[in-house]
């Protein structure tokens, strides 16, 4: 019945959760990411990389991430080793069988030239990300309840 509910609520949408993958070098940020994601009722799975070229990687489904799934919407960084999130965002903007992934970029950054940059690559959205604990967490669970509540995702292939 409260399934039956929820379908009715949700239109559409299946009730699968939503898969995020959060691409981000700072361990610091990334428990915040992953506290604020989990502080919210939205039902997901979220997975980590530490750099784009295991984003990139784990999106191919190479080497230790053979088995990953296909997430439905990524949270990119834009500054990393090896391969940084701009690099990331042109490669599976530009891969057939990736490019309908949602990318929002949540960075650091708040120069004109990375935004100009991210959406000129076809970010989805670019976000900056606050310092201070309180707005970082607001502006996730912003992010979550958007990706996971309002929008119509892309069926996983």
């Amino acid at each position: 019945m409260l399934a039956d509910l929820r379908q009715v609520e949700m239109g559409a949408r299946t009730l699968a959760p939503v898969r995020i993958l959060v691409v981000d070098d700072d361990p610091g940020d990334v428990l915040m990411i992953e506290e604020a994601l989990a502080s919210s009722d939205v039902e997901k799975v979220i997975d980590v990389v530490g750099d784009g070229q295991e984003a990139m990687e784990f999106l191919r489904r190479e080497g230790r991430h053979s088995d990953a799934q296909r997430p439905d919407v990524i949270l990119l960084d834009l500054n990393m080793p090896r391969m940084d999130g701009r690099q990331v965002l042109g490669e599976v903007k530009g891969d057939e069988d990736l490019r309908t992934i949602p990318i929002v970029v949540l960075t650091t950054s708040n120069a004109d030239t990375d935004i100009i940059s991210s959406y000129t690559l076809q970010a989805n959205a670019y976000v900056t990300k606050p310092i201070d604990l309180d707005d970082f967490n607001d502006v996730v669970h912003r992010i979550d309840e958007f990706f996971g509540r309002v929008v119509v995702l892309p069926k996983r292939g």
